[in-house]
């Protein structure tokens, strides 16, 4: 198989062609263009026509590449100045109309998936990166995407806008001397990580790996004692000051003439060494893990290879994983999440048959099951409105904001007044969406219900069909379940109005 990527930056536009290669991929094609689509997007907010025209005309050479080398699967992909672009819609329709490329606009948490899937494959032999509690921080022209994982389950994500373009267009607004001008930048930079040493988990970081693709080659040059192994070695707290100190202090030029640095990156490196040498505030080890690697190509080996590129990391277990943080960060009961979440998922592999899911539906209700309650953090009062607007403020990896917005009003849906075309989220969805909501909130409706104490009294449920047509629905426990009748009796009419079946409630001693 062989697959191409085309990764539309916001410094460059990269084509990158591979082919498996027994366990490995092998390159045949790497190509990179600049087109700063930042400069544009990052100062007027909009991407001008002129980067239109070039950057059709860069996909247009991508193409007949792609045709010469008989390509099977092509991706096209773009990051942070597409996103924030106000005219990206209009961008996105006028390049697949002219070249009939079909452009993914990735969120934070696209990009962090793909890498952090990517490295456990990537590192395989070098390091046990599912053994480890890690930051993983990939640097880009528009941003700094920011994952934390725990034993190879992703518990956070985030993007910080201090890419190296944009940190440089800063630097062009700040008025004073070069000194003043840095030390304008370097509390821009501090500001930035300290909020986010505040957002992230409080578990103990074992290390923190630092994702670049070019900056980490042209090190050598500037720090000739630099022990470099490969593409994956440490750097020293010390180096990073060195660095630091030696490119803020030389111009651009120097750094091309004297340490044989490319233009474009010596141009932005002050910057990439300022964000390097923050990110020491994060971990109390003296050295950080850099890895010279790109979102190209680990795009390219999902493509290749498919996405379960390590044995936990598929997108169910890893938005679970995140799911479970977003519990733990709202401080919701999360044994009565999980608890819910195990009946929703019990209830759904039995009753979809009858309600007529599928089982790429299940994620949905899963995410809505571990979050329903979160709202409580804002007030107990009318939580599960509150749920609903924290639900859709989030960025869930691999998930689209209209797959969010489903995932919001399932959870929201989990008590009191059923689905209305008035509520202004559920009105917004197409009418199949509208209808798996109300399908899938049922569902959440009676799980909720039987948890109703928060004490977990079901061991194992199932479904028996009765010959009246109507269902029953069987739970085994050994404890009083007098508050879990009167709350299944209120929450299960959702579930009888849609599905037409009568549900009934028999509750069993849990055999010894």
């Amino acid at each position: 198989m062989r697959a191409a990527v085309i990764d539309i930056g916001s410094n460059s536009t990269k084509l990158v062609i591979g082919e498996k290669a027994g366990d490995d991929i092998k390159v045949l094609e790497s190509l990179k263009n600049v087109v700063a689509i930042g400069q544009n997007t990052f100062y007027k907010g909009r991407i001008s026509q002129e980067i239109f025209n070039e950057i059709i005309r860069v996909l247009e050479r991508y193409k007949v590449l792609i045709k010469q080398y008989e390509v099977t699967e092509t991706k096209v992909i773009a990051t942070t100045a597409v996103r924030e672009a106000e005219n990206r819609d209009i961008f996105l329709d006028t390049v697949e109309r002219k070249t009939g490329f079909k452009i993914e606009v990735l969120n934070v948490g696209d990009v962090v998936y793909f890498i952090d899937a990517f490295l456990s494959y990537k590192l395989k032999k070098k390091y046990p990166i599912n053994e480890k509690n890690l930051l993983i921080a990939e640097i880009g022209a528009g941003s700094l995407d920011i994952s934390i994982l725990e034993k190879g389950y992703t518990l956070f994500n985030f993007g910080i806008p201090i890419g190296t373009l944009r940190l440089k267009q800063f630097k062009s607004m700040v008025e004073g001397s070069q000194k003043e001008v840095y030390e304008a930048l370097e509390e821009y930079v501090e500001n930035e990580v300290t909020n986010l040493k505040r957002s992230i988990p409080a578990i103990k970081l074992d290390d923190i790996l630092f994702i670049d693709e070019s900056y980490s080659a042209a090190l050598p040059h500037i720090l000739p004692n630099l022990k470099r192994e490969e593409e994956f070695f440490p750097l020293q707290f010390r180096e990073s000051r060195k660095l630091l100190a030696r490119v803020m202090r030389s111009s651009p030029d120097e750094l091309i003439r004297k340490n044989n640095v490319s233009p474009d990156i010596a141009d932005t490196i002050d910057c990439y060494a300022l964000v390097v040498n923050k990110l020491f505030k994060l971990i109390k080890k003296r050295s950080i893990f850099l890895l010279e690697t790109s979102l190209s190509e680990a795009l390219l080996a999902n493509t290749i290879f498919g996405f379960d590129l390590a044995e936990k990391y598929n997108k169910t277990n890893q938005l679970v994983s995140v799911a479970k943080f977003i519990c733990s960060l709202y401080g919701s009961d999360l044994k009565h999440a999980k608890q819910v979440a195990s009946l929703a998922e019990q209830l759904f592999n039995q009753m979809k048959g009858v309600l007529g899911l599928r089982d790429n539906d299940l994620l949905y209700l899963l995410l809505a099951a571990y979050l329903h309650n979160i709202g409580m953090f804002i007030n107990n009062r009318s939580h599960h409105k509150h749920t609903e607007y924290i639900i859709n403020s989030l960025s869930f990896f691999r998930l689209s904001p209209q797959e969010i917005k489903c995932i919001a009003c399932i959870a929201r849906y989990h008590r009191k007044a059923h689905p209305q075309k008035t509520h202004y989220f559920y009105g917004g969805l197409p009418l199949n969406e509208q209808l798996l909501v109300q399908k899938l909130a049922s569902i959440l409706r009676v799980a909720n219900a039987l948890d109703s104490a928060h004490k977990q009294k079901v061991k194992k449920l199932e479904i028996q069909a009765n010959p009246d047509g109507g269902l029953t629905l069987v739970v085994y426990s050994n404890d009083n379940f007098a508050l879990e009748k009167i709350s299944f009796k209120d929450r299960k009419q959702l579930f009888e109005e849609i599905s037409g079946s009568q549900l009934n409630l028999l509750v069993k001693k849990q055999p010894a």
